[in-house]
């Protein structure tokens, strides 16, 4: 039977409807058809594996129904077991279809070596900073009386020191021993009797004291000692003083001894 339209409505009729079915199929198949051909709306949350043994994620990504591949190139980091997840991809939380296939970094068996750095003569805060950059771990940091405070003196590992360049795995810690700032808790005073103040000043400075009070020698045993000549001191010659203390001191003629010395550099 061949169709024959009656009018031009007729046609434009039958048009309408095979525009339509059209449509429809082609709604049909991009909305229904290929979604379930492709599991469109079957995805999975890509889990955190970071930190997983090696051995657990086998069974752990095929319960969901995930693959995985590691990567030929391993890292290290101190803070993992070896042989576990450093990082991978995709990322935790991605949408992923079933089968995906997830690529690892593991963590190295082990550790890679390193030079050991010089960290002395640096601050603390530096020398931290220096051997993280490096996978290192500080361990013990150790005081000892020293003029430079919080100065590394020396660096150690296991107890003995290490020196620069020595090859050390990443992760070693290294202890410190640095310098309290004081230097020798308690020494002997000096003996200052007899010197010229001048001198006294200047033994006392190399030493780390300071010189307290100046005071005027009332009374002199010796009075053939020249003015200017320390007669008394404080504390005496012996006791035990700290690193920055004071000593006062006593000078024979010491009015007599400024005025001299004022002459002499006029």
């Amino acid at each position: 039977m061949i169709f024959k339209p009656n009018s031009i409505k007729d046609v434009l009729g039958h048009v309408g409807i095979m525009v339509a079915i059209s449509i429809g199929l082609i709604l049909l198949f991009f909305y229904w058809y290929l979604p379930k051909a492709t599991n469109h709306d079957e995805t999975i949350t890509v889990p955190d594996l970071e930190g997983r043994h090696i051995e657990e994620i086998a069974d752990y990504l095929s319960a969901r129904e995930l693959t995985y591949e590691v990567s030929t190139d391993s890292g290290y980091s101190v803070d993992h077991r070896p042989l576990t997840v450093l990082k991978q991809y995709p990322n935790p939380q991605t949408l992923v279809k079933e089968k995906r296939k997830i690529y690892l970094t593991l963590n190295a068996r082990n550790p890679p070596k390193v030079k050991m750095p010089k960290l002395t003569d640096l601050s603390v805060k530096i020398a931290r900073i220096k051997l993280q950059s490096l996978g290192l771990k500080v361990g013990a940091i150790k005081y000892e009386p020293d003029m430079a405070f919080n100065a590394v003196l020396r660096q150690e590992f296991e107890g003995k020191e290490i020196s620069e360049g020595t090859s050390i795995f990443k992760g070693s810690k290294i202890d410190l021993v640095v310098g309290d700032g004081y230097g020798k808790r308690d020494f002997p005073v000096p003996d200052l009797l007899g010197m010229q103040l001048e001198e006294a000043e200047f033994v006392l400075a190399g030493v780390g004291l300071k010189t307290g009070s100046i005071l005027e020698a009332r009374e002199i045993e010796n009075d053939t000692l020249p003015a200017g000549t320390i007669i008394r001191q404080t504390p005496e010659k012996g006791e035990k003083i700290r690193i920055g203390e004071v000593v006062d001191i006593w000078v024979k003629e010491y009015e007599k001894y400024l005025d001299k010395k004022e002459e002499n550099e006029s």
